[in-house]
């Protein structure tokens, strides 16, 4: 095995490569497109700088999601975030929803997660190289933050109705 638990042969090169073919699968077909109706969180996000724009509707089922909705346009770097999101979300409990987050904000912020983590991530790794463009970070976290802004509305809403 060579470094990073790669194939010996597998190089850097290819590496890349590959990450650009999902970054580009996800932007030419994004998943979870369809508006979820009857959803229990739903958030917008937008990124001024850019034009970037995004949309998420979760519903849940005993507060795991159930259904994802992202629906958005812009670069392909927010629009492939996005639609991993959706992917990687469903059935997923809300603090593992959380956690997730966490995880893939602080890998684009620089702190590398241990494998166990990127494997929790999924193809959302092929979004790591974005932390070397700092200007492009925005738009891979522009879903996330969405979503978690709508968390915490629900959240809130939900202990008010307590």
């Amino acid at each position: 095995m060579g470094q990073n638990n790669q194939p010996s042969g597998f190089g850097e090169v290819e590496l890349d490569e590959l990450f650009r073919e999902v970054i580009l699968d996800h932007y030419r077909n994004p998943r979870n497109r369809s508006l979820v109706s009857g959803s229990d969180v739903r958030a917008e996000g937008q990124n001024p700088f850019c034009g970037d724009e995004v949309a998420v509707q979760l519903k849940l089922q005993d507060r795991h999601v159930g259904e994802v909705g992202v629906q958005g346009r812009g670069c392909s770097i927010s629009q492939a975030s996005a639609s991993m999101m959706g992917e990687l979300l469903k059935g997923k409990s809300l603090e593992e929803v959380r956690r997730l987050a966490g995880l893939f904000r602080g890998m684009l912020r620089g702190v590398d997660p241990a494998p166990a983590q990127l494997e929790e991530l999924g193809e959302l790794e092929a979004l790591r190289g974005v932390r070397q463009y700092p200007i492009r970070i925005k738009c891979a976290l522009l879903a996330w933050a969405a979503l978690e802004e709508g968390l915490e509305r629900y959240e809130k809403a939900k202990k008010r109705n307590s």
